[in-house]
């Protein structure tokens, strides 16, 4: 080994062991066994309790973590699907918030169709939680010379009543199938 190597790691090393030893003053975190109760289960329930642990047993389950939107589990959104499911869909973009269908036109008269686009400001259930924009297209010829107008709020009314029944629904339903008695197990300890 080089001797000029050597020195620089000495000029390195040391100072920083100095530093290391010169901020524990003695006390190291935790090491003041007092503190903390002398019965392991008892020690358990204590750092569960201050934040300090975690059960594996929870972490397997998913229970007791954050809160996840999904798609699925977000009753505004499965609702406004349902309700307009007889309708091809152009964008549905469940982080940007909004669906969009496109053209839809009855059998009956195929030179006027609908498009619908519901944008979510909020993932609670009331009536100000969406935007939707209904936009009626009437051609003239088969698709040629068309104007394109927004609908008039009757529509636009209707389908938010209906998102929002269903929505409501929804979320009674997922409360009455989340409930769990809290139960405490695992340690034993009460």
């Amino acid at each position: 080994m080089n001797k000029e190597n050597f020195s620089f790691k000495k000029f390195l090393i040391l100072p920083l062991i100095f530093l290391l030893l010169s901020n524990c003053n003695g006390k190291m975190p935790g090491a003041d066994a007092r503190k903390f109760p002398a019965d392991p289960k008892k020690r358990v329930k204590k750092n569960l309790e201050e934040g300090r642990g975690f059960r594996i047993n929870d972490a397997v389950k998913g229970a007791g973590g954050g809160k996840f939107d999904f798609a699925s589990s977000n009753e505004l959104w499965r609702a406004s699907l349902d309700t307009i499911d007889f309708m091809p869909l152009t964008s549905v973009n469940y982080s940007g918030g909004i669906i969009i269908t496109d053209w839809y036109s009855d059998e009956n008269d195929p030179s006027e169709s609908i498009k619908i686009s519901i944008r979510f400001l909020t993932n609670e259930i009331r009536s100000d939680s969406l935007d939707i924009k209904v936009f009626n297209r009437k051609c003239l010829d088969s698709l040629i010379n068309c104007k394109i107008t927004q609908e008039n709020k009757v529509l636009v009314t209707e389908l938010k009543k209906q998102i929002l029944k269903k929505a409501a629904i929804y979320s009674e339903q997922n409360k009455d199938k989340n409930f769990k008695p809290y139960k405490n197990e695992g340690l034993g300890i009460e």
